[in-house]
């Protein structure tokens, strides 16, 4: 919980599916530089299935912080695929029968879905609703389904089976049975929405938490008020990089093989999302193998190819989000690749060897601490 101004606070960062089934992956790090008595309290709430910080460092008042949440609720009725009634819902329960007439937002965020699964050529698939249901990953029911039940939900995924009629407004599934679930991109489009809306209120410093999708907006305040000292809080630092005027915020990257507040390294950031993707999210044991909830549709599986966890740092949340998972799936080489042709994203891979892989755009403000962990060459 954070403290008056001027004082440390920690934020523990989260990306979970259900409140039941919180698995952290990052932690940030900030020191509050703002006149004492400036500033509110961070407020959080479960919504979008997780729950959600918003910390405003400058205009926080109640009304704001409100207008902000209901707008998040506003979206989890349009994109959500575990409630009834919602949008997407819809969509779905008409798949095979007639287009649904939808809001924008489920338009705007499902047409960059739809580039994304191009892009990776299925390797990030909004149409992947049968297998995710099937698996049940993150809820009471996970479980190792039958491989003929496997194979029947690989064969309703399909992403060119997907209709958008922009002129209409209405999406339609062609073929019954059909489901789409945007997890892998929803909460990092409502990032940007409310990025949107609190530019929109003259809001030029915060810090928005979506469950473990994380936007620092703007910089960390850069001089130090009178009488106050900033100091690093990273443990076992030195203080302040030469290098670092004080206007980044500090963001640690989880170490996917172990429990909450540990981690592998730091990222220095302004101004910009970033996004954990792992096989510590959600998960279940069975026959004493860890199944993970981001799957490969070609087996019908969670992904295994060596990797742990990939970390994006991007100027859009919404990419962010879909590369974390794409990325994931795609492993290291295509992953790469892939991130190499989004404008303003970078990359951090950890793979099960303890190695630890770094698009060239963050080699001044990634540092690797975890002595246990290797940097690899590219």
């Amino acid at each position: 919980m954070a403290k008056r101004a001027g004082l440390q606070y920690n934020l523990l960062i989260m990306k979970p599916y259900r409140l039941a089934f919180l698995f952290p992956f990052l932690i940030l790090l900030v020191v509050s530089c703002a006149p004492s008595g400036s500033l509110m309290e961070p407020r959080s709430e479960y919504v979008m299935g997780t729950i959600c910080t918003i910390n405003l460092f400058e205009k926080g008042s109640p009304e704001l912080y409100s207008e902000v949440f209901a707008r998040l609720r506003e979206l989890e009725d349009i994109l959500s695929a575990n409630r009834e009634g919602t949008d997407l819902d819809k969509i779905n329960q008409n798949a095979g029968q007639a287009p649904v007439k939808v809001r924008p937002e489920l338009i705007e965020l499902l047409g960059t879905a739809l580039v994304y699964a191009e892009r990776t050529k299925g390797a990030l698939d909004p149409t992947i609703g049968p297998l995710v249901k099937l698996w049940g990953i993150g809820t009471e029911s996970a479980h190792v389904p039958p491989v003929d039940e496997i194979r029947k939900a690989q064969s309703l995924i399909g992403y060119h089976d997907v209709e958008i009629n922009r002129e209409a407004g209405t999406v339609f599934l062609k073929r019954p049975g059909m489901a789409l679930d945007l997890g892998s991109v929803g909460k990092g489009y409502a990032a940007d929405v409310i990025d949107k809306l609190l530019t929109a209120k003259g809001v030029k410093r915060a810090m928005v938490d979506l469950g473990g999708n994380i936007f620092a907006m703007g910089e960390k305040a850069a001089r130090e008020s009178p009488g106050e000292r900033i100091k690093d809080l990273l443990p076992g630092s030195s203080g302040k990089d030469k290098n670092d005027d004080g206007s980044y915020w500090r963001v640690g990257v989880q170490d996917p093989r172990t429990n909450r507040g540990n981690y592998i390294g730091i990222l220095k950031v302004k101004n910009k999302t970033v996004v954990t993707s792992g096989v510590y999210e959600r998960f279940f044991i069975e026959g004493g193998k860890r199944y993970h909830h981001i799957f490969n549709i070609e087996t019908g599986y969670p992904a295994e190819n060596g990797l742990l966890s990939t970390t994006i740092v991007s100027d859009s949340s919404t990419d962010a989000d879909a590369l974390s998972t794409a990325t994931f799936v795609l492993g290291w080489e295509r992953g790469s690749e892939l991130i190499a042709s989004v404008g303003g994203a970078e990359g951090i891979f950890v793979s099960d060897d303890l190695s630890v892989r770094v698009t060239p755009g963050l080699g001044n403000v990634f540092a690797l601490t975890a002595a246990e962990y290797h940097l690899a060459n590219p």
